[in-house]
C-alpha cells in the first residue's frame, strides 16, 4: 500500500516575501518628492502712442531674444496681429 504525504502549505513564506518588500518599498516612496508647478508671473504693461511690440519686448525681455518674448506675449494675450492699440494693457510673462 502506498500512502502519498500531502505537504501542507503554509503561509509563513508568503508573509515574510510580503514583509520584506514593504521594508523596501516604503523608504523609497517616503522619499519621492511631490512638486507644484508655479503660478506664472505676469507683468502688466499699458501700451503708449507708438509703442510695438518689438520695443515693449526688448524693454520688458530682460536678456532673452526679442523675438522669443514677442511670440509670448503674442501667445499670452492672443493677440493675432501686431497691431497695439494705445491704452491697451498687455500681460508681460515673466
Amino acid at each position: 500500500m502506498n500512502v502519498y504525504r500531502r505537504k501542507k502549505v503554509t503561509l509563513m513564506p508568503v508573509i515574510a516575501l510580503a514583509a520584506l518588500s514593504l521594508m523596501v518599498a516604503l523608504p523609497t516612496l517616503a522619499s519621492t518628492r511631490i512638486y507644484a508647478a508655479s503660478a506664472p508671473r505676469y507683468a502688466i504693461v499699458t501700451v503708449h502712442p507708438g509703442d510695438t511690440l518689438w520695443s515693449i519686448a526688448a524693454a520688458h525681455g530682460g536678456d532673452a531674444d526679442v523675438q522669443d518674448t514677442i511670440d509670448r506675449i503674442t501667445a499670452t494675450n492672443h493677440l493675432h496681429g501686431a497691431t497695439l492699440q494705445p491704452g491697451q494693457k498687455l500681460k508681460i510673462p515673466q
